[in-house]
């Protein structure tokens, strides 16, 4: 899926060349750069670790991206996991007894984290201390190990399945939102000087609304559109070309994919507008529950297209009109 915000293996070694290094090359999320610069700044003068740091918002924002700055801005290293690749508690704590005074832990998915890693998480968040438990039964006894000041800075995309014990122990939560045109804009031209491609301004300004208000989509896009305009043109992204490379990947000028349009149609054709359950949505579309929650739901209830409500997915009247469908005269009714 080419407006899948979940990076994929292609992505990740593209990421890497096209992350921003410092906030000033970061566009969009002004209040988050704005506030992490000042806790940033403190914590150098207090000449301290930053507070524990939760990073929440839909995949592609850049939340690792702003934990990579974070720990260029410290001046300290930065190791990078995630939730369901700590299995067991001795690999956390592998990890931290391996960490340096300052050092930056960064979990993505941290709402995936294994229960008892949780658990064991806790003192190491607060006393800077790994409790392990030795043995079973009455002859079981806890070691204690002394850990160095580091900070966690974890990232998730469902801050609703994070426990309260855990979401309590960080110092500040920051929510990153879906960006303005005009910031992808900007990151579009960025990249393309990066890539050596080409482009004029209202081509960038037509990948740019298809990218579903995130940078790793735009910076998906804006490759494909150039191995279009290698094939079919002289390199040079146009303004027509873009038009003509979308049509031909599917992307129509909201930045919406067939699965996005089977969604909203499965919703008023198969169900008069919903309300429909997920798994009985999923179903129809051929797709897992977590998919449609994960990478389609966000940018359809950005866009106003969907809603949530007890009884389940109702379709709103902006997408009955954007697809062609009378609204139902016993909507307000049905849909509460």
């Amino acid at each position: 899926m080419l407006t899948d915000p979940i990076a994929s293996e292609e992505d990740l070694g593209a990421d890497v060349s096209l992350r921003p290094q410092g906030f000033k090359e970061y566009q969009g999320q002004d209040k988050t750069k704005e506030s992490l610069a000042v806790l940033i700044e403190a914590a150098q003068k207090r000449k301290e670790p930053i507070e524990h740091v939760l990073l929440c918002g839909a995949a592609g924002l850049g939340k690792t991206t702003l934990a990579n700055i974070i720990a260029k801005e410290m001046g300290v290293g930065m190791k990078i996991t995630s939730g369901p690749a700590i299995e067991r508690v001795g690999d956390l704590g592998s990890i931290l007894t391996n960490l340096a005074n300052g050092d930056i832990l960064f979990i993505d998915e941290v709402h995936r984290l294994n229960k008892l890693v949780e658990e064991v998480l806790y003192p190491a968040m607060e006393d800077f201390r790994l409790d392990i438990v030795i043995g079973k039964g009455p002859s079981a006894r806890t070691l204690q190990i002394d850990l160095p000041r580091f900070t966690l800075i974890s990232a998730t995309t469902r801050p609703g399945l994070l426990s309260s014990p855990l979401r309590s122990r960080f110092g500040i939560t920051f929510r990153l939102d879906f960006y303005k045109t005009e910031d992808i804009e900007k990151i579009i031209h960025r990249s393309a000087r990066i890539l050596d491609i080409k482009i004029d301004k209202e081509a960038a300004k037509i990948i740019a609304i298809s990218a579903r208000s995130t940078p790793r989509v735009a910076n998906r896009l804006l490759k494909r559109v150039r191995d279009f305009a290698q094939v079919k043109g002289d390199g040079f992204i146009n303004a027509q070309l873009a038009r003509e490379a979308l049509a031909m990947l599917e992307v129509d000028d909201l930045g919406l994919e067939p699965i996005d349009r089977q969604i909203i149609r499965a919703i008023i054709e198969k169900f008069d507008g919903g309300p429909v359950g997920l798994q009985a949505l999923a179903a129809t579309v051929n797709e897992e529950t977590d998919t449609i929650e994960d990478v389609y739901e966000p940018y359809l209830m950005q866009l106003g297209f969907i809603n949530r409500t007890p009884r389940g997915r109702t379709a709103t009247r902006l997408a009955f009109e954007r697809f062609g469908f009378k609204y139902p005269e016993d909507s307000q009714n049905r849909l509460i």
